[in-house]
């Protein structure tokens, strides 16, 4: 049986048995997801690769623990997102983060696709981008899995490890403070309801990680 045919359990119980190309097929597989999360957690390529680098680690050498209860795609995201809010908790004597602007380049660190091309609308994305970077670290990630990845409640709640009215809780409270903080997008767009339109502008933003995933 080829790599390419193994689902991603038999993947990892490969791994765990030896074989020692499991678990870099299945990493990328999933990579171009994870390292998009990651990215959209942290807003700063250099420590999202880190994280990334991190969570990986872990995982491949927690992998012998891993009982099935939920999906890997799920335990490897959920893991990816601990190593993110672990960084992002020890750089809060910092908090003005600088967004990625495409500008650098660093042949050696990338673990996935660089962004790409601009979205349509590439000045709200990064309005968006810079907004969530200002939520605190819980309610970010909740509102970058279900907002921005599109993960459904119910997975996202697994994968932070809290109840879905947490989740959504979280998202509520994020989505509020973002209304505030993208205000001059309604002036941009209309007379929507702001609820309404920092859904419409985190949707654009996950326009932008399916470019960043190219």
């Amino acid at each position: 049986m080829t790599d390419s045919s193994r689902s991603d359990a038999e993947l990892l119980r490969a791994h765990v048995d030896g074989d020692r190309d499991a678990f870099a097929e299945l990493f990328h597989r999933h990579r171009d997801r994870l390292w998009a999360v990651a990215l959209r957690t942290l807003a700063d390529r250099e420590e999202a690769a880190d994280a990334l680098q991190d969570a990986l680690l872990s995982a491949h050498r927690a992998a012998a623990r891993f009982r099935g209860e939920s999906a890997v795609t799920t335990w490897l995201h959920r893991i990816v997102v601990n190593a993110c809010l672990d960084r992002a908790r020890r750089r809060q004597a910092h908090p003005t983060v600088p967004l990625p602007d495409g500008s650098r380049t660093e042949p050696d660190r990338p673990v996935a696709a660089e962004p790409a091309a601009p979205s349509v609308d590439h000045d709200t994305a990064l309005d968006v981008r810079h907004a969530l970077a200002q939520l605190p670290e819980e309610q970010r990630a909740a509102l970058i899995l279900v907002d921005v990845q599109g993960y459904p409640v119910a997975e996202v709640a697994v994968i932070l490890g809290v109840a879905e009215g947490t989740v959504k809780s979280r998202c509520a409270r994020g989505r509020a403070k973002l209304a505030v903080v993208l205000g001059h997008l309604r002036a941009r767009g209309g007379n929507q309801q702001s609820g309404g339109r920092v859904r419409t502008s985190t949707a654009q933003a996950r326009t932008a990680s399916v470019e960043d995933e190219k």
